[in-house]
């Protein structure tokens, strides 16, 4: 109906008419072609910024965090594990299945280390890491969770003998403070409160599994990173398969509701495609020690987050500690000028 208005009132003859009719799928597709070569300029730009794509990692992580408290006895441990990784890879398979058809040959010849890539970076980080904040204390899991660049630095110079330069431990250990400021609020003597439990061990075990996933990422082989990330979604997820069953035979139930759903779409898209997409190409920029300098900002976006959505009250501990985090990054990952 507006097609027809349109032409109505145009000054013009019916031949006008119908020229400009079969000229507008020409014109339409050029527009297309224009938009789909902005957007691809756009990526390519993305893709080339690791301090970026790092942020949004672990922006979409510190907000899962708080998802996943917020689900808490709605879906079981493993059931969340496995919907997580199972609806990635379906989610992601339509986008990948090209790039996957055409490196399946390299993905076979390298299934052993490809087998590590699926369950170091999916099941074998999630499971612990989910039993963990079971029994563990969130502010016991975000100063663990604080130790990650040492522990990725530690699998880095075990594998590879890379080492952390003078400036990356200065800049851990700056981060580090501002994660203390934040966590305990601007008293350091709550710190003396805090205990351990076995929840800490399996929380620190899942870090370990990932520092392990990062630092071996200098190992990836040559591939498509779709057909990377929907092998390793899709594989990863058999492995959490019967530890699911395990817990359905015991008799945990998973709720059904809007809740339910909205928090495993989150979980699905965000931490689990967007996050991995951003983190792999970050630590494949900037190297696994670099690239785990951006662990303390989970507290940073954290707090932010509890800011911004939940209502917390800003204080001057926040500013402090933020910007603490931010320095800690940002001397870090800073490459060295040379000389």
């Amino acid at each position: 109906m507006r097609g027809a208005l349109w032409r109505a009132s145009l000054p013009c003859s019916k031949k006008t008419q119908r020229r400009i009719r079969r000229a507008q799928p020409f014109f339409s597709h050029a527009a297309e072609m224009v938009m789909t070569d902005l957007f691809g300029r756009i990526g390519g730009w993305l893709y080339q910024q690791p301090y970026l794509l790092l942020s949004v990692t672990f922006l979409t992580w510190a907000i899962n965090i708080v998802v996943g408290r917020y689900i808490a006895g709605h879906v079981p441990q493993m059931a969340l594990s496995f919907y997580r990784w199972g609806f990635a890879f379906l989610i992601l398979l339509p986008f990948a299945w090209h790039h996957l058809r055409r490196d399946w040959p390299a993905i076979r010849r390298n299934l052993p280390l490809m087998t590590v890539f699926a369950v170091t970076g999916t099941t074998g980080y999630t499971v612990p890491a989910y039993w963990g904040l079971q029994y563990t204390e969130a502010i016991n899991a975000l100063l663990i969770q604080t130790t990650a660049p040492l522990v990725v630095a530690l699998m880095a110079f075990l594998l590879f003998g890379d080492r952390l330069t003078p400036r990356q431990m200065l800049g851990i250990f700056i981060s580090f403070i501002g994660v203390v400021v934040i966590l305990c609020r601007g008293d350091v003597s709550l710190l003396r409160n805090i205990s351990f439990n076995r929840g800490d061990i399996w929380f620190f075990g899942s870090l370990v599994v990932i520092a392990f996933y990062s630092a071996l990422l200098k190992k990836r082989p040559a591939m498509h990173p779709l057909s990377f990330l929907v092998f390793t979604l899709g594989w990863g997820t058999l492995f959490v398969i019967p530890l699911y069953l395990w817990e359905m035979s015991g008799g945990e139930q998973v709720t059904l509701d809007a809740k339910t759903l909205l928090t495993l779409i989150y979980v699905a898209i965000f931490p689990s495609i967007v996050a991995y997409i951003c983190y792999n190409r970050g630590v494949q920029l900037i190297g696994p020690n670099r690239a785990a300098a951006f662990y303390p900002s989970i507290v940073a976006f954290g707090a932010l987050f509890a800011i911004g959505f939940l209502g917390e009250r800003p204080q001057i501990f926040h500013g402090v500690g933020c910007l603490m985090i931010l320095c800690g990054v940002i001397v870090a990952t800073r490459k060295p000028r040379a000389a």
